[in-house]
């Protein structure tokens, strides 16, 4: 078994890929058999939840993207709502995101935002699951100052260095690689899959975003995490059998699922 850590089954293109139905036929062929979901905002939240209480294989996870603007405001009593949903695994997509908001010399309401999640985290006890972009050292200092290592969670789409990476696995964090990692000019990510233990690594497709090579360009789906996991035991030379089952328990453990 292989585990897609993170995509966004209700944002696939049905023109490129089928509707869900097929895509969830072809992850299954190629391995795919647990689907984290992951909703972006709160109009998504219900879209989201309805897929999961749909297909036994799929979970979800709920939260507020920072780069959703400083007018996307989400009570405690809201989130804590959704996320009481039974298969609902995580508080995610969360994080800082300084990237998409460049200019913009105020960036406390994306702090006050993301604390609220660990915070609710923490009281839900319910991982986490982060984006950073262009804003990892605050993001970490954040789930570090918050004790955001009372739920641990998952550095979602990882493209930093070793450093970061230990930093977080410091605080009970998971690397989850994405298919940036196939790309042949992503050297140094490379290099920072091969080092990260095993037991610390998740896979994810980040559909229908960021295609791995063979498929480069096109749109992403749950299935090619497959490839994801290739590379990852390719750079390892380890066995593709052994890096499902090492990602699959680590997901596992993580979420405190059964096999």
């Amino acid at each position: 078994m292989i585990v897609d850590s993170h995509c966004h089954l209700n944002m696939l293109p049905e023109d490129k890929v089928g509707n869900i139905d097929e895509v969830l036929a072809t992850a299954q062929e190629l391995g795919v058999e647990r689907i984290l979901c992951v909703a972006i905002n709160p109009p998504q939240w219900q879209e989201v939840l309805q897929i999961a209480d749909k297909y036994p294989q799929v979970y979800a996870a709920i939260g507020v993207h920072p780069c959703e603007d400083k007018s996307v405001v989400v009570t405690d009593e809201e989130i804590i709502a959704a996320a009481s949903h039974p298969k609902v695994l995580a508080i995610g997509e969360v994080g800082l995101d300084y990237f998409h908001f460049e200019g913009e010399a105020d960036m406390n309401w994306q702090h006050e935002r993301f604390k609220q999640h660990i915070r609710l985290a923490k009281q839900l006890d319910k991982p986490l699951i982060i984006h950073t972009r262009n804003s990892t050292d605050d993001c970490l200092t954040i789930l570090e100052q918050e004790g955001a290592e009372e739920v641990k969670g998952i550095m979602h789409c990882f493209v930093e260095d070793m450093t970061i990476a230990q930093r977080a696995m410091d605080i009970g964090f998971y690397i989850s690689f994405s298919g940036i990692v196939t790309f042949k000019n992503a050297k140094e990510l490379k290099e920072v899959a091969k080092q990260v233990p095993l037991n610390r690594i998740l896979v994810e497709t980040d559909a229908p975003y960021l295609a791995p090579v063979p498929y480069r360009g096109k749109t992403n789906q749950p299935g090619y995490t497959c490839y994801v996991a290739q590379e990852i035991a390719d750079l390892k030379e380890m066995s593709l059998e052994e890096v499902a089952k090492a990602t699959t328990d680590n997901f596992n453990r993580l979420f405190k699922l059964e096999v």
